[in-house]
């Protein structure tokens, strides 16, 4: 298995990487990664259903669209995100968020799991994931919030319930529940790095050996290739472009 502590916070470049290992790659990934402020919403839905969008234009919120379905999540510097990628011939996704479960445990948590691999601690749901086939290969991704703003994530995910008006898509709306940090229930836990050390050390020993993998220069000239033919583009985010972030 590849290692990746991906160090690019832009939403739509950590985007198109999981694209780009997913469709580029042959071994197994393991990839954590951050985003500035952004809400990543499921390919198949619709943005404005989703996004109180004069919201994250006016509070700076990048809004991107994955390749995956699900719902719609909020990401900040307070959230974790974690990508595993495999070749298999069996497809089963409940391993990663039992492994996720797992190493919550390790640090003293009592994760619960519902039927969509949703994570919660005392009923309040801390993290949210997705999945995708390609080919042979899977991808889940999941958040973990350990200490984000929930006040924008509440603002910001409250778009305008009735715009269904987009036919050219299969509208998939998002089954919003109450939600928690997991920063409260963890003692002497102070800052996400932390949080991120601790978390990551489980994962990798769970899921037996790896090798750390750092970018290339030609992985950064594919991936940045891909986010901006699709992951930085208004036609693919279904939004004006000036919502769209200038980073690379």
């Amino acid at each position: 298995m590849l290692y990746i502590d991906n160090p690019n916070i832009d939403v739509f470049f950590n985007l198109a990487a999981e694209e780009y290992l997913l469709k580029d790659f042959d071994q197994n990934i393991f990839m954590v990664w951050q985003s500035s402020p952004s809400v990543v919403i499921g390919r198949h839905q619709n943005v404005r259903a989703e996004v109180d969008i004069n919201y994250a234009e006016t509070n700076g919120i990048d809004i991107a669209r994955r390749y995956s379905g699900g719902g719609a999540v909020y990401h900040d510097p307070g959230n974790l995100n974690l990508t595993f990628i495999e070749t298999a011939g069996h497809i089963g996704f409940d391993k990663y968020a039992d492994m996720t479960a797992r190493a919550l445990q390790h640090l003293g948590l009592k994760p619960e799991l519902d039927e969509r691999r949703s994570i919660y601690l005392s009923g309040l749901k801390i993290s949210g994931s997705a999945q995708c086939v390609y080919k042979h290969r899977l991808m889940y991704h999941a958040t973990l919030l350990f200490d984000a703003d929930l006040h924008r994530l509440t603002n910001v995910l409250n778009g305008e319930a009735d715009d269904i008006s987009s036919a050219s898509r299969v509208q998939v709306r998002s089954v919003k529940s109450p939600v928690t940090n997991i920063k409260p229930y963890l003692h002497g836990v102070l800052s996400v790095a932390d949080f991120k050390t601790k978390i990551v050390k489980h994962l990798l020993e769970d899921g037996g050996e790896y090798i750390r993998y750092s970018w290339s220069e030609e992985d950064l000239t594919v991936i940045n290739r891909i986010r901006e033919s699709r992951y930085a583009t208004a036609s693919w985010n279904g939004i004006r472009p000036r919502l769209l972030s200038s980073c690379i």
